[in-house]
């Protein structure tokens, strides 16, 4: 008896698997086709709501009720972190008291699929009062919203993902992803590239592959650097005292080789420690520049087939500024 209840709770998991996949495809499938939708409408109506926010010295308002609400407040911290000041107002909260955040130089952004949210009504009072732009993402263009806004971004007539038709979820996920584009827009006009984003975004491992090779690298004295002319005994006993595995060959002042315990393998003979440092060292070694990104360095460690641990940090000349070990890099929690 046993056997065949499992056998037979077994048939029934894999037929709610079969049917829950194909309510997800189902979903996934509806909400493309309303993205796909999306795209094929955008009109010049895009380009002023760019123009706008781009125009704004002050910050981006977004707002929104609801579950436009939800997608309003993440579509602030998309702009506050890619170059476009932002932040989120509640519209109840701003109907008592918050509408004094909403000053001169400002824009707002206003969501709402039906355009007649009622909790908006003071919001776009306010900014016809006070003359602040306002954007508005809706999905009527005869709605209250849609007829007050300088700039509108219609949403196309798409069916909910939801079969009761009900939930939003079509045009949620295409007012968030016309709020990505909106903000990608205004980053791409204003030139913010990884330096910027870096800036924003300096906690955990992505805030770790963005930080330069200058803030990580060891300079002066905790270099280890020799001349050519160094005989491989005194060559081993830097390379020893320094403790990064490797050792940078100066030449009139330019790095010109680097000797590593890879060489010193490859090396390895009774006449080693009377040789020089330049018979051995490899030449024209994989170097990196101070503002280049930490990511960078580590994937010149790891290219190529022999992957190394050290870089030589070197200005444009050649001159070396500085040393960087791979554990320097796992310290700082990139790799």
């Amino acid at each position: 008896m046993r056997q065949r209840h499992d056998a037979g709770s077994m048939i029934a998991a894999i037929d709610h698997l079969d049917q829950d996949l194909d309510v997800a495809r189902a979903v996934l499938d509806t909400e493309i086709a309303g993205l796909r939708a999306l795209s094929a409408g955008l009109d010049g109506g895009f380009a002023r709501a760019v123009a706008l926010l781009a125009a704004t010295t002050g910050r981006v308002v977004v707002s929104g009720m609801g579950k436009s609400g939800h997608i309003a407040r993440k579509l602030a911290a998309t702009f506050a972190s890619t170059g476009t000041p932002a932040l989120f107002v509640h519209p109840a909260e701003a109907s008592h008291g918050d509408l004094g955040m909403i000053v001169a130089g400002d824009a707002v952004l206003a969501l709402s699929n039906s355009g007649e949210t009622a909790e908006l009504a003071d919001l776009i009072e306010h900014t016809r009062r006070f003359g602040v732009p306002l954007v508005a993402i809706t999905g009527r263009a005869d709605s209250t919203l849609a007829e007050a806004a300088d700039a509108l971004l219609l949403l196309p007539r798409a069916r909910e993902a939801c079969p009761l038709g009900l939930a939003p979820t079509t045009s949620t996920t295409m007012q968030l992803a016309l709020g990505d584009a909106l903000a990608v827009a205004l980053l791409t006009r204003r030139g913010f590239g990884a330096a910027d984003f870096a800036d924003f975004h300096p906690g955990g491992r992505l805030g770790a592959r963005l930080r330069r090779v200058r803030e990580l690298m060891h300079v002066g004295e905790q270099m280890p650097l020799a001349p050519p002319g160094l005989t491989m005994d005194a060559a081993l006993l830097r390379m020893t005292e320094k403790r990064f595995g490797c050792l940078g060959i100066v030449a009139d002042g330019r790095l010109v080789g680097m000797l590593t315990d890879g060489d010193l393998r490859r090396a390895m003979g009774p006449d080693l420690l009377t040789r020089r440092a330049d018979e051995i060292m490899t030449r024209g070694p994989r170097t990196i520049g101070p503002d280049a990104l930490a990511a960078e360095a580590l994937r010149l460690m790891n290219d190529g087939t022999r992957p190394i641990t050290a870089l030589f940090v070197v200005d444009a000349a050649g001159a070396p500024l500085g040393v960087l070990h791979i554990h320097d890099l796992l310290r700082a929690g990139l790799a």
